[in-house]
């Protein structure tokens, strides 16, 4: 029983009675939810380096899910941030910048094992606030100006039981369709708030990632937090709902929509991003022959922002005077912009900037 203001050790195990969500309204969202993210997965594969979705679009699901907890860094300041050590730069962007590499590190681990457990867990929340600890040893009180009062299970054995029920949960093969027990798995984690800080960017970490082990997607790349951060309300007030009332089904039809919202989103961003860098590498070959390949293309879509450093690095040229002047050469075509920070030169993928910093 749910009592405000007192630890919730009666929190139910998962998964809850199907009778509770099955409907007719919920699978007509599954089937749809479904059919955009086999969408997304299949248009993935024309990007040809990885990199270029990861080093961008996982930064921007960094940025929002950092947002929601009040962490906020602007588009350029993590951009730059990213693309040069030498840079300085604020908490709030080193903290987005460790949710992203939490989330691939995270990413290739569970890629390889294929299952989700302690070491997981508390290694993104170790990524994520730089905290040597484990699971949480205090009693905590969660309170904002959505979610008035809640207290999650008492640490020790009560919790480890809630937890060991979340994570043989996560690693089961049943019949639960995925999307459902994404949606089960988030509350249920997010209930029993295992640390002492970073839940819930912990929490939507593991999302992306349950669906990329799940097969649903090949990479971590759904921007998942931003429809969370647009309809915030929305989403504590369904949270309070399943707490306080058991109402599963409003709360996995929000996720539904939560992902289906962000495929498509996703998606668009994908075709006009390799829309884009195809017209570029046509451009440069057409107009810049000598200085051409399919690796300078590639690298300077990989980020918003490109450095002489990085051409050495890939090897893509031998020297920094031949990196300068390939550089230079982009930046009189108007692909890419110089900008100066301090002595470093970074230069801009102009369109790419634009295309990101869109939502």
């Amino acid at each position: 029983m749910y009592i405000k203001n007192e630890p919730y050790n009666d929190l139910p195990l998962i998964p809850p009675d199907n009778k509770l969500y099955e409907s007719i309204e919920i699978y007509k969202k599954l089937a749809d939810t479904r059919a955009i993210l086999a969408e997304l997965k299949g248009r993935t594969p024309i990007i040809p380096n990885p990199l270029m979705l990861i080093n961008t679009l996982v930064l921007q699901e960094a940025r929002d899910s950092s947002t929601i907890e009040n962490i906020v860094t602007s588009h350029d300041q993590l951009f730059k941030a990213f693309s040069s050590k030498r840079i300085k730069v604020d908490s709030a962007t080193k903290e987005v910048l460790r949710y992203r590499e939490a989330l691939w590190n995270a990413y290739k681990k569970l890629n390889t094992d294929k299952i989700f457990n302690d070491d997981v867990l508390v290694n993104i929340f170790r990524q994520i606030t730089q905290k040597d600890e484990s699971y949480r040893e205090k009693q905590v009180y969660i309170g904002n100006e959505f979610f008035l009062a809640y207290t999650p299970p008492e640490p020790g054995k009560v919790l480890r039981q809630k937890l060991t029920n979340w994570i043989d949960f996560a690693n089961k093969d049943d019949k639960v369709d995925p999307l459902i027990k994404m949606a089960i798995l988030h509350y249920q984690f997010e209930s029993i708030h295992p640390f002492s800080d970073g839940n819930g960017r912990t929490g939507r970490i593991v999302n992306v990632l349950y669906l990329c082990k799940t097969s649903l997607l090949d990479l971590p790349i759904l921007y998942l937090s931003k429809y969370i951060l647009e309809y915030k309300n929305e989403y504590y007030r369904l949270f309070r709902e399943v707490t306080e009332n058991g109402n599963w089904q409003d709360w996995i039809l929000y996720m539904l929509e939560a992902v289906h919202f962000t495929a498509t989103f996703t998606l668009a961003k994908v075709n006009t991003i390799y829309e884009l860098f195809t017209r570029v590498r046509h451009t440069v070959r057409e107009e810049a022959n000598d200085i051409y390949s399919r690796e300078l293309i590639e690298l300077i879509f990989s980020q918003p922002y490109c450095k002489i450093g990085s051409l050495e690095e890939y090897r893509i040229v031998s020297s920094r005077n031949t990196a300068s002047k390939y550089l230079g050469r982009l930046e009189k075509m108007g692909i890419l912009q110089l900008e100066m920070e301090g002595s470093e030169k970074l230069y801009r993928n102009v369109e790419l900037y634009k295309i990101l910093a869109q939502g």
